[in-house]
C-alpha cells in the first residue's frame, strides 16, 4: 500500500537541473530517511547502483576518491567482498564477466526490493536501465564485429518495447566519451521527468528524487574527473605528426 510522506518530502533540499551542484550527498539522504525504513530500503537499492558505478571507476583508475552510501570504502576498493546479494559471482571468470555478473545480481536484487516494497518506479527503473545498458553493449559489440549476446546483462529484465534508436544515434555521433556519457545522462534525466510522482507524497516520489540526485552526482564526478585531464592536454606541447604518443 502506498504511504504518504509529507514531512520527509517537504524537507528535501530542492534539486536543480542536470548539471547543477548537488545540494547534499547520498549518505545524507539515507540519514534523512532513517525513520521510514520502507522508503529507505527503496532508496538504498537505487544508491547501491551508484556505489557500483563508483567502484568500477575507482578500479579502472578513472576516480581517485569515492563516496559510497551503501557499500563500505573497502568494498568499493575491492579490499572486502561485496554484500551477500552481489557476492556470489566474485572471482569467477574474466574481470569483464565478473563485473557483468555483479551487475546482473544487482539488478535482480533491486527488482526484488521493488516487489517487496511495492515500488512501481524502482521496477520500471530497473527495466529501463537494463534495456539501456544492453542496447549500448550491443551497439559496441556490433561495431567491433562481436556477438552482442556475449555482452548482455540480465536481458530478461529489460523492457523490449523501448525504442532507443534515436538515442543510440546521438550517442554514437558524440564527439568524445564525455559528450557521449552526457547524452545518456540527459536521456536518463528526461526519463525521470516522464516518470515523476510529483506532489503524490508517496514512496516513489522519494525514489525519483534519489535517482535525480544520483544523476547530479554522476554528472558532477565525470566533469570533475575530466577537467584536470583537459587542462593538462591544453598545456601539453603538440607532438610531431609522425610521432605517436601513448594512448590515454
Amino acid at each position: 500500500m502506498t504511504r504518504r510522506h509529507y514531512y520527509h518530502i517537504a524537507a528535501l533540499p530542492a534539486l536543480g537541473d542536470l548539471g547543477s551542484a548537488p545540494p547534499w550527498n547520498h549518505s545524507e539522504l539515507l540519514n534523512h530517511l532513517s525513520d521510514v525504513p520502507r522508503v529507505r530500503q527503496i532508496v538504498a537499492a537505487l544508491l547501491l547502483g551508484d556505489d557500483l558505478v563508483q567502484r568500477e571507476a575507482l578500479l579502472a583508475g578513472e576516480l581517485e576518491q569515492v563516496s559510497p552510501a551503501v557499500l563500505t570504502p573497502e568494498q568499493v576498493a575491492d579490499e572486502q567482498p561485496l554484500p551477500e546479494p552481489l557476492s556470489g559471482p566474485e572471482g569467477e571468470g574474466s574481470p569483464r564477466r565478473v563485473g557483468d555478473a555483479v551487475w546482473a545480481a544487482y539488478f535482480r536484487y533491486a527488482l526484488e526490493v521493488a516487489g517487496e516494497q511495492e515500488s512501481p518506479f524502482l521496477r520500471a527503473w530497473v527495466g529501463h536501465e537494463v534495456t539501456l545498458r544492453n542496447a549500448l553493449a550491443s551497439a559496441r559489440a556490433r561495431a567491433l564485429d562481436l556477438d552482442p549476446g556475449d555482452y548482455l546483462v540480465a536481458p530478461d529484465l529489460g523492457q523490449t518495447d523501448e525504442d532507443l534508436t534515436a538515442l543510440l544515434g546521438e550517442w554514437s555521433a558524440a564527439a568524445d566519451p564525455l559528450a557521449a556519457e552526457r547524452v545518456l545522462d540527459r536521456a536518463r534525466w528526461q526519463w525521470l521527468n516522464d516518470h515523476d510522482g510529483w506532489f503524490t507524497f508517496a514512496d516513489d516520489e522519494v525514489a525519483v528524487y534519489a535517482a535525480r540526485l544520483m544523476l547530479l552526482w554522476r554528472w558532477h564526478r565525470v566533469g570533475t574527473a575530466a577537467s584536470p585531464r583537459s587542462e593538462e592536454r591544453s598545456r601539453r606541447p603538440a607532438e610531431p605528426a609522425q610521432q605517436k604518443g601513448p594512448v590515454e
